[in-house]
């Protein structure tokens, strides 16, 4: 297999822990160990404390699976299998597409979503949003790129990098779509419940469409990524047992101390989702009146959800070129279009943080001086 490199990961893996300054991370503050620990139930506190560091089942802790499965409307603990989350982007497209397939997916985005298919030999068409009409994806627009041979479409809502969500109605008539044409549908969903309206959060695709896989896992919404644990849910038990056995080939397994923590932390879920959204709450504040004093330098359509947003920025050639001397001027990393190969006019950057605050003023200082 042949497939070209991850742009974003090496560009992440270049600076992200270098920089002192990170205003572009697509996850949640991150929980300290004690911090989940304390969390523990009694029950949950003597399976860590005794522990054995051996193998695990391939598809996940069973009372884990049970926890996950709690997110699903008529879906189970069978319905779902453990894997890392980019694990299993990777497992899913290989146990259901062959060379020749066509697949279509929101773009710009998370580079696996497309990459995987075309190393596979797949043809990729993509479904870009209207940035003059809030990033919005054109249902319209999808429903042309369908051709006879399309196998799969590939949606991520809320969108990374632009935070957009459509309405329930429109992801309805999404669903409907891919039904009648009888088209599987993968919805990566790792920054569901972080919804700026609490009421904009879309059912779960695998709950409506029988031939659906979603998506989610604790790096985004639960501040978790370190455990590197998520999971495919699905109605469609073929694919995933051909998942599993594809797994005997990567991980085999998860990591003991990884799933007894999600174990955890998915038990207390309500409170942890409620500190992470009360704190993007608070930093779309800071968020927005920063854009607004700096208008004449960016021009931001306000993210529906998630823990990102994708600016243009305005009166420079190369978005790449200005991320590159704000690392090595402010030591300030900021992730340019170009990782995500959508030009050089706009850049990601991530809310989420507890410093955001801090951040944005070194920003501040650092734009004051150059414009």
């Amino acid at each position: 297999m042949q497939i070209s490199p991850f742009i974003l990961e090496r560009y992440f893996a270049k600076y992200e822990f270098s920089a002192k300054y990170l205003l572009s991370s697509s996850d949640c503050e991150a929980l300290k160990l004690p911090e989940l620990l304390e969390m523990a139930s009694p029950k949950m506190r003597g399976i860590w404390d005794n522990l054995q560091l051996g193998y695990t089942e391939s598809a996940g802790h069973p009372l884990l699976r049970e926890e996950a499965a709690k997110f699903y409307t008529g879906l189970n603990a069978e319905n779902l299998l453990i894997s890392a989350p980019e694990e299993g982007i990777y497992l899913l497209m290989h146990a259901l597409l062959q060379p020749g397939d066509h697949i279509i997916s929101t773009f710009p985005g998370y580079q696996s979503l497309y990459e995987i298919a075309g190393s596979i030999g797949c043809e990729i068409s993509k479904w870009e949003p209207d940035e003059d009409n809030q990033w919005h994806f054109d249902l319209e627009k999808l429903t042309e790129l369908i051709r006879p041979e399309t196998k799969l479409v590939v949606v991520n809502f809320p969108h990374n990098p632009t935070g957009y969500i459509p309405s329930q109605k429109e992801f309805d008539r999404l669903l409907n779509l891919l039904r009648e044409k009888d088209i599987y549908l993968f919805s990566d969903e790792m920054y569901r419940f972080l919804e700026v309206e609490s009421d904009a959060t879309l059912i779960s695709a695998c709950e409506a469409y029988e031939k659906a896989f979603s998506l989610f896992g604790m790096s985004k919404t639960f501040g978790l990524p370190g455990l590197r644990i998520g999971w495919i849910a699905s109605q469609d038990q073929n694919i995933l047992e051909k998942m599993l056995g594809l797994k005997d080939y990567t991980t085999i397994c998860n990591s003991a101390p990884s799933e007894i923590l999600s174990i955890i932390a998915l038990q207390n879920k309500d409170s942890i989702i409620a500190t992470q959204n009360a704190r993007l709450k608070k930093n779309m504040v800071l968020l927005e009146a920063f854009m607004e004093k700096y208008d004449h330098i960016f021009k931001l359509n306000k993210p529906h959800g998630g823990s990102i947003c994708f600016p243009r920025i305005l009166g420079v050639e190369s978005s790449f070129d200005f991320a590159d001397q704000l690392v090595k001027e402010a030591a300030i990393m900021i992730a340019p279009s170009h990782v995500f190969d959508y030009g050089n006019q706009h850049f990601r950057l991530g809310f989420g943080r507890e410093n955001f605050s801090e951040v944005l003023d070194k920003f501040g200082e650092y734009l004051d001086k150059k414009f």
